[in-house]
């Protein structure tokens, strides 16, 4: 499951292993570095803010995500994109068969993302399964387009925590998956707190881009970085090279609300045929202070290796 880190951890000093516990419970499994926790994944759905769509609960999502010092760099459920989890992935424009589903934006009904069941735990990490399900017809039946294998492991040294997102999908429908070029939408998404705007947040792409100008441009990684009520925080996300159109295509806002989406459908296609597997692999740093560019170009020089 997890990605071995052994020239990553010949470059920094690791905490004591033992400060590293993953603790599953029937409603979630939470990750602690020593008393802290740092990444709870949700295995049974989570309700939206009372007077809202009961299509909003959702299951199979990453939140809170916590920097060593325990300040919080994720938000969910914000009032103007109820369906934004924290850390998460789905589809959203797609064609299969006759039907269309949209696996993102849970208010239309037609698909959605949930966990299925825990395949394995280990010292730092879990795989779990999870399915996108369409519902289709008038009467919303439910067909399982894609099967996933989402693999969680985290490592944590003095420079922050290390997360490895590697996910696997596999179509176990009868049809192809169509995915057309569209903006948004994929295999790893973000929001940030909702606390976060534009005069205290921002965003570092390796291209030197930032929140005027970032959208749709091509990174090997993004840092984004604001306030906690444990002070300063940086998030950095860098997209393995073996990925799908690597470098990928970032979907960022402008506007000072933080949210970002690795996109591979930008601007190529993608079909996933019956019983074709695609994997994707990112790495994601939640470290305390603002983003230190020779630090990520380090993580980053290391992780295009594995």
């Amino acid at each position: 499951m997890a990605l071995r880190f052994s020239a990553f951890i010949l470059s920094c000093l690791l905490v004591p292993a033992q400060e590293i516990r993953v603790v599953d419970s029937e409603k979630e499994i939470v990750i602690f570095r020593g008393d802290t926790d740092i990444l709870t994944y949700h295995k049974t759905e989570v309700a939206p803010p009372e007077g809202t769509k009961e299509t909003y609960r959702r299951s199979g999502f990453i939140h809170p995500l916590k920097s060593p010092k325990g300040g919080i760099v994720t938000g969910i459920h914000p009032s103007d994109h109820l369906h934004h989890l924290g850390l998460w992935h789905a589809w959203v424009k797609s064609k299969h068969g006759k039907d269309q589903p949209d696996f993102w934006n849970l208010g239309k009904g037609s698909g959605r993302v949930r966990f299925l069941k825990l395949l394995k735990r280990n010292a730092t990490g879990f795989t779990v399964e999870q399915e996108q399900v369409a519902l289709k017809g008038s009467q919303r039946e439910e067909t399982m387009i894609l099967k996933e294998a989402l693999s969680i492991s985290v490592e944590a040294t003095n420079e922050g925590n290390f997360i490895d997102y590697h996910l696997t999908q596999k179509n176990v429908s009868n049809e192809r998956l169509d995915l057309p070029v569209y903006r948004y939408g994929g295999p790893l998404a973000y929001r940030g707190p909702h606390s976060w705007n534009s005069k205290n947040s921002n965003y570092l792409t390796s291209a030197g881009k930032n929140r005027e100008d970032s959208h749709a441009t091509r990174a090997d990684w993004c840092a984004i970085f604001g306030p906690t009520d444990k002070g300063d925080a940086t998030i950095t996300m860098m997209g393995h090279p073996k990925n799908f159109d690597a470098p990928q295509r970032l979907r960022t806002w402008p506007d000072g609300k933080v949210f970002l989406c690795w996109t591979p459908i930008q601007e190529k296609p993608l079909v996933i045929q019956p019983n074709e597997l695609v994997t994707w692999r990112y790495r994601i740093v939640i470290s305390d202070g603002k983003p230190n560019k020779s630090a990520i170009n380090r993580w980053w020089a290391e992780y295009r290796k594995n």
